[in-house]
């Protein structure tokens, strides 16, 4: 593949004389990759609004996330002295580092919001039995990026809808695709 420094490129900028291959392997990097999601989040809470949030971290860490050894199930977001902290986040240690530092995978980590956002978020969190939670975990123009929401706990009926809602879905899915058959 050739290097270009054009910036992003469109598929209709015919002026360039680019091929088509080049063009999506160049502007490849502008996607956002997903790495991890927290399923059970939107099972367990009424996702009620959602933030995105970098996330400060050691470049052994982003090489390990880029490996996929990251979990965000356990983690939840806590707000101390004006800003964000994610703990429980599991990052784990980097295969290829001979770094022989001890190293803890389920440090607390700094979020980086706008001000405005970390307002918004405190001020919904005060709610009775709200909570902030990660919801995802990826890649945004080579930044790694947490996507994170207000959650309020569902009762156990409520999961059982949801399971039932999902079960129906399911039915009329197969039932649509054997019909077409």
């Amino acid at each position: 593949m050739k290097v270009y420094s054009y910036g992003i490129i469109r598929q209709d900028d015919s002026r360039l004389n680019i091929p088509r291959e080049d063009i999506l392997l160049y502007n490849s990097h502008m996607s956002e990759t997903t790495i991890a999601t927290n399923r059970q989040a939107r099972f367990n809470y009424f996702i009620s609004d959602t933030a995105e949030a970098g996330v400060v971290l050691t470049g052994n860490e982003v090489k390990s996330i880029r490996e996929g050894n990251v979990s965000i199930k356990d983690g939840y977001v806590r707000f101390t002295n004006g800003e964000a902290f994610v703990v429980g986040m599991h990052i784990g240690p980097y295969s290829h580092s001979e770094n022989t530092v001890p190293y803890d995978p389920t440090q607390t980590r700094k979020l980086l919001l706008h001000k405005n956002e970390l307002l918004r978020l405190m001020g919904k969190i005060n709610e009775k039995g709200c909570t902030c939670i990660p919801l995802s975990l990826y890649f945004k123009r080579g930044l790694v990026k947490l996507s994170i929401g207000i959650g309020k706990g569902k009762k156990l009926h409520d999961k059982r809808e949801t399971l039932k809602k999902k079960v129906h879905d399911r039915e009329m899915r197969q039932s649509l695709k054997n019909r077409t058959k």
